[in-house]
Protein backbone atom coordinates (compact mmCIF):
# COMPACT_ATOMS: atom_id res chain seq x y z
CA UNK A 1 0.00 0.00 0.00
CA UNK A 2 1.65 3.37 -1.24
CA UNK A 3 1.70 6.30 1.09
CA UNK A 4 -0.97 8.25 -0.84
CA UNK A 5 -3.59 5.32 -0.34
CA UNK A 6 -2.64 5.09 3.36
CA UNK A 7 -3.42 8.68 4.12
CA UNK A 8 -6.15 9.31 1.99
CA UNK A 9 -7.52 5.59 3.16
CA UNK A 10 -7.29 5.44 6.60
CA UNK A 11 -10.30 5.98 9.18
CA UNK A 12 -11.01 6.27 12.32
CA UNK A 13 -12.38 2.93 13.66
CA UNK A 14 -14.55 2.44 16.27
CA UNK A 15 -15.86 -1.23 16.26
CA UNK A 16 -13.46 -3.86 16.32
CA UNK A 17 -13.76 -7.81 16.05
CA UNK A 18 -12.51 -9.53 19.27
CA UNK A 19 -9.50 -11.29 17.42
CA UNK A 20 -6.29 -11.20 19.23
CA UNK A 21 -3.59 -9.43 17.18
CA UNK A 22 -0.38 -11.31 16.96
CA UNK A 23 2.46 -9.54 18.97
CA UNK A 24 4.67 -10.04 15.76
CA UNK A 25 2.32 -7.60 13.77
CA UNK A 26 1.93 -5.41 16.82
CA UNK A 27 6.00 -5.07 17.00
CA UNK A 28 5.89 -4.50 13.58
CA UNK A 29 3.79 -1.42 13.54
CA UNK A 30 5.58 0.26 16.44
CA UNK A 31 9.09 -0.28 15.05
CA UNK A 32 7.99 1.48 11.88
CA UNK A 33 6.35 4.16 13.77
CA UNK A 34 9.29 4.85 15.60
CA UNK A 35 10.74 6.46 12.41
CA UNK A 36 8.62 8.95 13.04
CA UNK A 37 10.48 12.49 13.31
CA UNK A 38 11.34 14.23 16.51
CA UNK A 39 12.91 17.19 17.99
CA UNK A 40 17.04 16.87 17.84
CA UNK A 41 16.55 13.08 17.92
CA UNK A 42 15.03 12.89 21.04
CA UNK A 43 12.22 10.23 20.74
CA UNK A 44 10.32 11.38 23.59
CA UNK A 45 7.85 8.58 23.46
CA UNK A 46 7.22 5.21 25.11
CA UNK A 47 4.60 3.10 24.33
CA UNK A 48 2.91 1.04 26.22
CA UNK A 49 0.59 -2.26 24.84
CA UNK A 50 -2.14 -3.24 26.71
CA UNK A 51 -4.32 -6.42 26.16
CA UNK A 52 -6.38 -9.22 27.44
CA UNK A 53 -6.66 -9.10 31.35
CA UNK A 54 -4.80 -6.00 31.90
CA UNK A 55 -6.82 -4.25 29.27
CA UNK A 56 -10.10 -5.83 30.78
CA UNK A 57 -9.41 -4.71 34.19
CA UNK A 58 -8.65 -0.87 32.63
CA UNK A 59 -11.81 -1.34 30.49
CA UNK A 60 -13.77 -2.11 33.72
CA UNK A 61 -12.49 0.58 35.52
CA UNK A 62 -12.97 3.12 33.18
CA UNK A 63 -16.56 2.37 33.25
CA UNK A 64 -17.16 2.09 36.87
CA UNK A 65 -15.49 5.82 37.58
CA UNK A 66 -17.24 6.69 34.49
CA UNK A 67 -20.83 5.84 36.07
CA UNK A 68 -19.81 7.08 39.21
CA UNK A 69 -19.11 10.55 38.49
CA UNK A 70 -15.45 10.58 38.99
CA UNK A 71 -13.38 13.47 37.55
CA UNK A 72 -10.90 12.60 35.06
CA UNK A 73 -7.68 12.33 36.44
CA UNK A 74 -5.27 12.04 33.63
CA UNK A 75 -1.61 13.20 33.81
CA UNK A 76 -1.74 15.67 30.69
CA UNK A 77 -3.79 18.92 30.45
CA UNK A 78 -7.18 19.00 29.03
CA UNK A 79 -7.83 21.58 25.98
CA UNK A 80 -11.16 22.46 27.74
CA UNK A 81 -14.20 22.98 25.86
CA UNK A 82 -13.91 23.59 22.41
CA UNK A 83 -15.13 26.62 20.25
CA UNK A 84 -15.76 28.14 16.98
CA UNK A 85 -14.71 25.56 13.91
CA UNK A 86 -13.35 23.30 16.41
CA UNK A 87 -16.75 22.91 18.06
CA UNK A 88 -18.53 22.78 14.55
CA UNK A 89 -16.55 19.74 13.43
CA UNK A 90 -16.95 18.04 16.89
CA UNK A 91 -20.81 18.00 16.24
CA UNK A 92 -20.73 17.15 12.31
CA UNK A 93 -18.97 14.16 13.22
CA UNK A 94 -21.23 13.18 16.32
CA UNK A 95 -23.89 13.49 13.82
CA UNK A 96 -22.48 11.43 11.00
CA UNK A 97 -21.12 9.01 13.43
CA UNK A 98 -24.93 8.76 15.75
CA UNK A 99 -26.49 8.49 12.36
CA UNK A 100 -24.14 5.53 11.11
CA UNK A 101 -25.13 4.19 14.68
CA UNK A 102 -28.97 5.07 14.34
CA UNK A 103 -28.91 7.05 17.76
CA UNK A 104 -31.37 8.99 17.75
CA UNK A 105 -30.00 12.44 19.16
CA UNK A 106 -32.68 12.91 22.34
CA UNK A 107 -31.46 8.92 22.72
CA UNK A 108 -29.90 9.67 26.16
CA UNK A 109 -28.83 6.21 27.53
CA UNK A 110 -27.60 5.25 23.55
CA UNK A 111 -25.78 8.38 23.60
CA UNK A 112 -24.17 7.50 27.63
CA UNK A 113 -23.15 4.00 25.79
CA UNK A 114 -21.50 5.41 22.91
CA UNK A 115 -19.50 7.20 25.63
CA UNK A 116 -18.68 4.58 27.38
CA UNK A 117 -17.66 2.32 24.43
CA UNK A 118 -14.81 5.35 24.36
CA UNK A 119 -14.14 4.75 27.81
CA UNK A 120 -13.38 0.64 26.66
CA UNK A 121 -11.13 1.52 24.06
CA UNK A 122 -14.34 0.27 21.88
CA UNK A 123 -12.96 -3.08 22.77
CA UNK A 124 -10.14 -3.19 20.71
CA UNK A 125 -8.25 -6.13 21.07
CA UNK A 126 -5.27 -4.27 22.27
CA UNK A 127 -4.59 -0.52 23.60
CA UNK A 128 -1.11 0.99 22.76
CA UNK A 129 -0.97 4.05 25.35
CA UNK A 130 1.74 7.06 23.90
CA UNK A 131 3.50 8.66 27.02
CA UNK A 132 6.98 10.53 27.82
CA UNK A 133 9.20 10.88 30.58
CA UNK A 134 7.76 13.16 33.27
CA UNK A 135 11.05 14.65 33.40
CA UNK A 136 10.33 16.34 29.59
CA UNK A 137 7.34 17.58 31.26
CA UNK A 138 6.06 21.41 30.75
CA UNK A 139 7.35 22.17 27.19
CA UNK A 140 5.05 22.07 24.14
CA UNK A 141 8.08 19.61 22.44
CA UNK A 142 7.11 16.27 23.65
CA UNK A 143 3.83 16.11 23.11
CA UNK A 144 4.49 17.64 19.56
CA UNK A 145 6.76 14.51 19.01
CA UNK A 146 4.44 12.16 20.77
CA UNK A 147 1.74 13.26 18.52
CA UNK A 148 4.20 13.03 14.90
CA UNK A 149 4.98 9.17 16.17
CA UNK A 150 0.85 8.47 16.79
CA UNK A 151 0.37 9.57 13.53
CA UNK A 152 3.16 7.15 12.35
CA UNK A 153 1.35 4.28 14.45
CA UNK A 154 -2.22 4.82 13.51
CA UNK A 155 -0.64 4.78 9.32
CA UNK A 156 1.55 1.94 10.31
CA UNK A 157 -1.26 0.17 11.93
CA UNK A 158 -3.61 0.83 8.50
CA UNK A 159 -0.94 -0.25 6.16
CA UNK A 160 -0.44 -3.49 7.58
CA UNK A 161 -4.49 -3.92 7.77
CA UNK A 162 -5.28 -2.91 11.34
CA UNK A 163 -7.92 -0.69 12.15
CA UNK A 164 -7.43 1.80 15.16
CA UNK A 165 -8.69 5.15 16.64
CA UNK A 166 -6.95 8.31 18.63
CA UNK A 167 -8.70 7.72 21.61
CA UNK A 168 -7.81 9.70 24.90
CA UNK A 169 -11.10 8.71 26.67
CA UNK A 170 -9.47 5.59 27.51
CA UNK A 171 -6.57 6.77 29.78
CA UNK A 172 -8.36 9.63 31.21
CA UNK A 173 -8.85 7.88 34.50
CA UNK A 174 -4.77 7.27 35.05
CA UNK A 175 -5.52 5.42 38.11
CA UNK A 176 -6.33 2.67 36.86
Amino acid sequence: MGYDEVVLGRRSIRGFKSVAVPKALIREVIELAMRAPSSLNTQPWNFHVVAGAPLNRIRQGNTERNLAGVPDSREFRGHGGYEGVHRERQIEIAKQLFGAMGIERHDQGARKDWVLRGFRQFDAPVSVVVTYDRSIHGGDIAPFDCGAVTNALVNAAWSRGLGCVINSQGIMQSPV
